[in-house]
């Protein structure tokens, strides 16, 4: 067993949140220890395609690309529902409107790029940039809309942008799952006891930041930089929830069938391998 992972998230406050403890030794780990890759998910995504990372997270929708090397844990990811990806624009903006638009997305391998692609409204030029670039870009007119994550779906209206889409509220309606945005991925050749730990640890790991919010507070401040506390506490609120400790029957159902969209997209088999560890 490879006790030194090499484990890569996000600095944004649920992925801090959630691996707060690990990352800081709050909860034992024996016989696992980490290296800790903090990055904007797009380039997590870009490392899990070239293996570079044994755990991290990525966007569902750049599982399609990992899954023959990676599997899933069912702990540790962002889904739920009044989550989802919007789409903002200066202006006022129909959806008519929206289809010859130029449009910024944070990554082609964002689970809201994909979620873009299967409303399948927009047929427009992409420009893709970091998520915290987007907002700034629309404001400026260097693109006519943009697909915002993360933070920015609590602080668009301050920015006097206007809502165009809710991609999750359109997810929902399709299929009445939770929307599956991110989960995290670990090397199948690190077999299923490291599996099963790691997935022990992320739990522990979240329900020690639960029980200790102050003490995990300076570590999430520390990665989120200018973020208003109260953003902070949004963003935790609405993505750490029940499905970050364990995806259950629904979580995994919803990962499967937007993974299956994804490869319809892209017109790619899915490799016949399980998705998750605890899979025959």
């Amino acid at each position: 067993m490879n006790s030194i992972l090499h484990l890569g998230y996000s600095p944004c406050p649920n992925d801090t949140f959630i691996f707060f403890a690990l990352a800081e030794a709050r909860i034992p780990t024996h016989p696992l220890s980490f290296r800790i890759h903090l990055a904007d998910v797009e380039v997590l995504n870009q490392s899990a395609a070239r293996g570079t990372l044994d755990v991290t997270k990525v966007s569902i929708h750049a599982v399609t690309n990992v899954l023959q090397d990676y599997w899933m844990l069912a702990a540790g990811g962002a889904m739920g529902r009044g989550c989802g990806p919007l789409v903002v624009a200066r202006k006022e903006m129909t959806l008519p409107d929206l289809r010859d638009a130029c449009v910024a997305v944070p990554g082609r391998m964002t689970t809201a790029h994909l979620l873009l692609q299967l409303q399948g409204n927009h047929r427009g030029p992409l420009v893709e940039m970091p998520f915290d670039r987007i907002m700034a870009a629309v404001v400026q007119g260097e693109v006519d809309a943009g697909v915002i994550i993360h933070e920015s779906r609590f602080t668009y209206p301050q920015l006097g942008l206007r809502l165009v889409l809710d991609l999750g509220a359109w997810w929902e309606e399709e299929t009445g799952l939770p929307l599956p945005l991110g989960g995290i991925v670990m090397k199948r050749g690190l077999e299923r006891e490291t599996a099963r730990m790691m997935e022990d640890s992320i739990r522990r790991s979240i329900l020690y930041a639960h029980d200790h919010r102050e003490e995990a507070w300076p570590y999430i401040r520390s990665h989120a930089q200018e973020m208003d506390p109260l953003v902070m506490q949004q963003h935790i609120d609405m993505f750490v929830n029940e499905f970050s400790l364990d995806l259950g029957s629904e979580g995994r159902k919803s990962v499967r069938f937007l993974l299956g969209a994804a490869a319809e997209v892209h017109r790619i088999p899915l490799p016949p391998k399980p998705v998750f560890w605890d899979e025959e």
